[in-house]
């Protein structure tokens, strides 16, 4: 493949894609590709530029280091997770339905890009990790966010009283192992955990799940001896 300059089109077909993107996004797809599969101190800036083909030089051009393209593979999938939790949170609706929204929109990022899931896996189990505190800083917004509009909805009787703190690290923990743990969950169950069955199933469960944990428990009358 020819490297076509910083703001030149290259196709992806080392990427396995017909559809032409930028050489950023090529250097980007590559080394999440990379990264994911053997982290980062195992992932090197000639083997990114092998898979796009081009030049380690040319790769320098748009990243000046193996961080900084690090870095800004995350950015962009963090970008991305915002942009879904905002349009799941627009327009006037009840809270179930928010709730419905949220999780389809966490559940269907997470179900797009596996990749970024296994490198928080690497990042969090790393002895010095690179971004683990940038990447909870740049989350912290959307969970007080979620604090807050569960802590409201309790307050208002629609919800369960729970921890939301602890209500959301549970639900975090819940997705997050489901596309971190494919090899683990696959031998466990004999099962494709990201076959279109297997994600249907598990996003239903943890529908259920978070209905059940915050429907509000139905008071029944005393039971009056006849």
């Amino acid at each position: 493949m020819e490297d076509s300059g910083q703001d030149g089109v290259v196709s992806r077909s080392a990427l396995e894609s017909a559809v032409p993107i930028t050489t950023r996004d090529a250097i980007l797809n590559a080394a999440e590709t990379l990264f994911a599969r053997f982290g980062y101190e195992g992932t090197s800036l000639n083997h990114i530029a092998e898979m796009v083909g081009i030049r380690r030089p040319s790769l320098l051009h748009h990243f000046e280091s193996k961080e900084l393209l690090y870095q800004a593979t995350f950015e962009r999938q963090i970008a991305d997770w915002f942009d879904r939790i905002e349009d799941a949170t627009q327009g006037p609706s009840d809270e179930w339905e928010t709730l419905d929204r949220i999780l389809e929109a966490g559940f269907s990022f997470f179900a797009a890009n596996p990749e970024f899931v296994r490198i928080v896996r690497w990042e969090m189990l790393a002895e010095e990790s690179l971004l683990g505190e940038g990447l909870g800083e740049a989350l912290r917004p959307l969970m007080n966010r979620a604090e807050s509009f569960f802590k409201r909805a309790m307050d208002s009787g629609t919800f369960r009283s729970h921890d939301p703190e602890q209500l959301l690290l549970t639900g975090y923990g819940a997705i997050l192992s489901s596309f971190s743990d494919v090899v683990f969950l696959e031998t466990l169950t004999s099962r494709d955990p990201l076959s279109a069955k297997s994600l249907q199933a598990r996003h239903n469960h943890l529908r259920a799940f978070f209905r059940s944990a915050l429907e509000p428990l139905t008071k029944y009358p005393a039971k009056v001896d006849s």
